[in-house]
């Protein structure tokens, strides 16, 4: 009787522990994109158990999720939270937002690394300081997973990074034996886990690199099942032309290619928005695999060197520094940023003026007071032209100067919102309004450009269904990159869930006070353990470096 009795209680004991979480009577959103189904979410360790009637059922941690929307956990498709995560791994401003995957690798990635990029990495440390004790891509992701980290994390190997690891930071092709060490450092790459190659054309030493020297790494990556993604040699005057580029690079490496934040930079270049859509759509009508994603901001951000040609950093920032010294190549910069070129990514004459283009970090303790300032607004206190005021802030700060550009349309990014083949990435790093990151502005889309897509976009202005944003921010990009068992809310995939409320979901965060978390999302799952709770974060870290499909078993 008392043995009858024991495994009784070990019954109603395993019965008690059938799942560790249930969300109840939710409104789900699978990812696939069609309809909400009114289910319930069971998850097992770090896997979703099923969906269905789980009424009955007992958990650890029951949700009600009454009145609010249940989705697979959004991806980032560009996040610049490489160092941000060394300082916070938290991911706060993204997971507020419901995001629990970042994929980084835009030209530059954390490696490869040899002393010179070493070297060249610590010296461009602004507000974060870190010691970089890896020496590969995959090494620095599981460095995160090991430190702790409340998101996934995936990255491109960058062919910046890739490049400068051979060449240097000079103007030149590589010979066959440097070209062969390139493959070599890729492959090496892909093998452990590695998404692909990825581009940032506009910038030097990227900017350097022939189109040919790009698809012998891109059939590296193919080999892999890896895949090409760039921020392309233009978003302007050369649009078209750098999106044949593109092309050309996926079909003659076979590989599938994506465009980073797609757009038409630049007034004069806005009416290439409807042309743009339509040459990759026909490329898709031809069989390749072109896509594309975006930030939901009319504003662009990047470095203040981004108003000076490429040759200028021909050697390196040093270079671009001992120019900036030299009266007569002064006198050639600043002649050469007043010409509207086709040669070059001119961001300065993109903006259309110096009062659009908003400087938001410096490196320098002196110089952090003219944060939140504009160029303009610089120059006329200062009592110097525009141009030369750009020129000597960079120097005074030996740093690219963190800078933001009102370059796009409004209309243009709603035109881009329609299409389905389009998904979102931030372009910046997740932040905290707390310690360092408030020594510097970041753009208002590192707290806000998923909420956006749901509030404003979705909700508001009825620009698309939640269904659709839903499959966009989750299943599809996931499908994309081929990454194991994500993306979706059904019986196996890992349980990244988020629980928002559709009608409350906003951002925040403005150019002027960027530091803003978005309101809205309730609960985050990430692996299976909350790391959003009502929605305040656990101090969690079940976050894992994720691994492209070519890596070695």
């Amino acid at each position: 009787m008392k043995s009858a009795l024991i495994v009784s209680l070990i019954a109603s004991s395993a019965l008690a522990q059938d799942y560790d979480v249930i969300i109840r009577n939710g409104d789900v959103y699978d990812g696939s994109g069609g309809p909400a189904q009114h289910v319930d979410v069971a998850i097992k360790g770090d896997r979703i158990a099923g969906l269905g009637d789980y009424s009955k059922g007992s958990a650890k941690t029951i949700v009600n999720a009454t009145g609010l929307a249940v989705a697979p956990g959004f991806i980032n498709m560009l996040s610049w939270s490489t160092e941000s995560l060394i300082q916070d791994g938290r991911s706060q401003s993204e997971l507020r937002q419901g995001v629990t995957t970042e994929i980084m690798g835009e030209g530059e990635s954390m490696g490869p690394v040899n002393d010179r990029l070493r070297a060249y990495m610590m010296k461009q440390q602004t507000d974060i300081k870190y010691d970089i004790k890896w020496n590969t891509l995959a090494e620095y992701l599981q460095f995160l997973e090991k430190r702790g980290i409340s998101c996934n994390v995936a990255s491109f190997v960058g062919a910046t990074t890739i490049r400068a690891y051979v060449l240097g930071f000079e103007d030149r092709a590589p010979t066959p034996q440097e070209m062969d060490q390139m493959r070599e450092l890729v492959r090496k790459e892909m093998e452990a886990g590695a998404l692909g190659i990825g581009t940032s054309l506009i910038y030097p030493p990227a900017f350097y690199a022939k189109t040919d020297e790009l698809i012998e790494l891109c059939k590296v990556a193919s080999k892999y099942k890896g895949k090409y993604i760039s921020h392309m040699r233009s978003e302007g005057n050369q649009l078209f032309q750098a999106l044949d580029e593109l092309i050309r690079i996926s079909k003659e490496a076979n590989i599938p290619a994506e465009v980073y934040h797609i757009k038409a930079a630049g007034q004069k270049n806005w009416p290439k928005e409807d042309e743009l859509l339509a040459r990759i759509e026909k490329a898709q009508k031809d069989g390749l695999k072109i896509r594309a994603n975006m930030y939901t901001y009319t504003a662009a951000g990047t470095g203040l060197d981004a108003c000076f040609p490429p040759w200028t950093e021909d050697g390196g920032y040093e270079a671009l520094f001992k120019r900036l010294r030299d009266p007569a190549a002064r006198e050639k910069i600043k002649t050469e940023v007043q010409i509207d070129s086709d040669k070059w990514e001119n961001l300065y004459l993109g903006a259309g003026s110096p009062d659009r283009i908003l400087l938001c970090a410096f490196k320098s303790d002196k110089l952090k007071p003219l944060t939140g300032k504009t160029l303009a607004e610089v120059a006329k206190m200062r009592g110097k032209d525009p141009i030369d005021t750009a020129m000597d802030l960079v120097l005074e700060d030996e740093s690219r100067v963190g800078t933001i550009y009102y370059i796009m349309s409004e209309e243009n990014v709603k035109k881009e919102l329609q299409k389905p083949w389009i998904s979102f990435g931030s372009d910046e790093a997740s932040q905290a309004p707390e310690g360092p990151f408030l020594k510097s502005n970041p753009h208002p889309r590192a707290y806000g450009n998923f909420a956006r897509v749901l509030g404003k976009y979705c909700r508001d202005e009825k620009v698309l269904t939640l269904p659709e944003a839903v499959r966009r921010l989750s299943a599809q990009p996931a499908q994309n990159l081929e990454l194991d068992h994500r993306g979706m809310l059904k019986e196996g995939m890992f349980a990244d869930v988020v629980v928002f409320d559709p009608k409350t979901i906003t951002d925040h965060a403005t150019f002027d006070k960027p530091h803003q978390y978005a309101t809205g999302v309730k609960h985050v799952f990430v692996n299976g353990v909350q790391v959003i709770k009502e929605g305040e974060h656990t101090d969690a870290k079940p976050g894992r470096a994720l691994w492209g499909p070519g890596k070695k078993k």
